[in-house]
């Protein structure tokens, strides 16, 4: 006996969450006074934050020293971006500010690959160029100082390009063929990361290759699906289906590959009507990434998502707001600054997945950029301020 069955459409509603009384605006900046005390404390004494120390029993192979030099310099890199960003004028948090930019003048042209399998250095790379944007910005009358930033943006650029995975994009794996130029799987989020890392360098007029931000563009075009999930990578392309790469699998990549496709003039794919339905994911369906913060072991949570995608998916949330028309940004915005507020720990602190001793910093810096979006005064992107 043979069945016919009719292929239709869900009429299910997509998800939408309520609306809620922003965080009244003392109770913000209090959040965000206590993250940069925490930031301001935890600072290593020579200007960095992060360390390889605070072990456990799984921890992310790291082949020394090269991939704690790129986790302590991305680390790092994500600290000042949320300090130039807040611009506190709290004497501790200035000095902070100074000693890291002293930092990573001198650290950041020494980080390199790991091992032919560890490519972590992308993260230092394409976060220290958006750090180094902001330092750029921040004093805007020393044209020497501004010089030689631009120089080390450079130099970082060329890093992420010697770097770029032969199918264009980026990963931070190589477990194949060890090649000059890495075989292994582009990751569509990593790869978004290192592009608007590119994107920000041009506006302050750093000249950047336009093949290789076409080959990036491509690389996320290749793993981008039709509702505007992403595929964790391009060894996924067989099975897009996977729970990895649904919609509860792809809150945290999601926002990062909109964002880029959009900056990169992709307003034909990228609409606000995206942009609005992800975030409307991401707050409705929150605990898709919520049930994986904290847990030790990456991707053993429900669609295989990792803890350390909670904050990294929220920040570029935050980013995606400020694009959205302003009359459109304070329901998000509220959204935004209640979960950071309610999330922030009993040291002012912020974390998403126990990394050695990076992840406190890193996930406050992330958290702290949230906070600062998440104002209403902020109605325009704060990238190139």
């Amino acid at each position: 006996m043979l069945t016919t069955l009719t292929a239709c459409s869900s009429t299910k509603p997509l998800p939408k969450p309520k609306a809620i009384a922003p965080l009244p605006p003392a109770e913000l900046q209090s959040a965000i006074d206590r993250g940069v005390q925490f930031l301001v404390k935890d600072q290593n004494k020579d200007g960095s934050w992060g360390s390889a120390t605070r072990t456990k029993g799984l921890n992310i192979y790291a082949p020394v020293p090269g991939a704690h030099h790129a986790f302590r310099a991305g680390t790092s890199a994500l600290c000042i971006m949320a300090l130039c960003e807040i611009n506190s004028q709290d004497p501790a948090a200035v000095k902070a500010l100074e000693r890291a930019e002293q930092w990573i003048i001198k650290f950041i042209p020494r980080v390199r690959r790991a091992s032919v399998q560890a490519i972590y250095n992308v993260w230092a790379h394409a976060y220290g160029i958006r750090a180094l944007v902001r330092m750029h910005n921040r004093i805007p009358n020393d044209k020497t100082r501004q010089a030689r930033i631009k120089k080390l943006i450079v130099n970082q650029i060329d890093r992420l390009e010697r770097y770029q995975n032969v199918s264009g994009g980026w990963g931070y794996y190589d477990f194949y063929e060890h090649t000059q130029h890495p075989v292994g799987m582009s990751t569509s989020f990593t790869t978004a990361t290192a592009l608007l890392a590119l994107i920000e360098a041009q506006q302050i007029g750093v000249k950047v290759d336009p093949k290789l931000i076409a080959r990036s563009e491509r690389a996320i075009l290749r793993q981008r699906k039709p509702d505007n999930t992403y595929l964790y990578s391009i060894n996924f392309k067989f099975a897009p289906m996977r729970g990895i790469n649904r919609p509860g699998g792809s809150l945290g990549r999601s926002q990062v590959c909109n964002l880029a496709l959009l900056l990169n003039g992709r307003k034909d794919l990228i609409t606000t009507e995206v942009l609005e339905i992800w975030l409307d994911r991401l707050f409705a369906r929150n605990g898709w990434l919520d049930i994986g913060r904290k847990r030790p072991i990456p991707h053993e949570a429900h669609f295989a998502v990792a803890g350390y995608f909670f904050y990294y998916g929220h920040f570029y949330a935050a980013q995606c707001i400020e694009q959205l028309p302003p009359e459109k940004r304070p329901f998000y915005q509220a959204h935004m600054g209640r979960l950071m507020k309610a999330l922030q720990e009993k040291d002012g602190s912020w974390w998403d997945y126990p990394l050695y001793a990076y992840h406190q910093p890193y996930g406050t810096a992330y958290a702290l950029m949230c906070l600062h979006r998440s104002k209403p005064a902020n109605t325009l992107a704060t990238a190139t301020k």
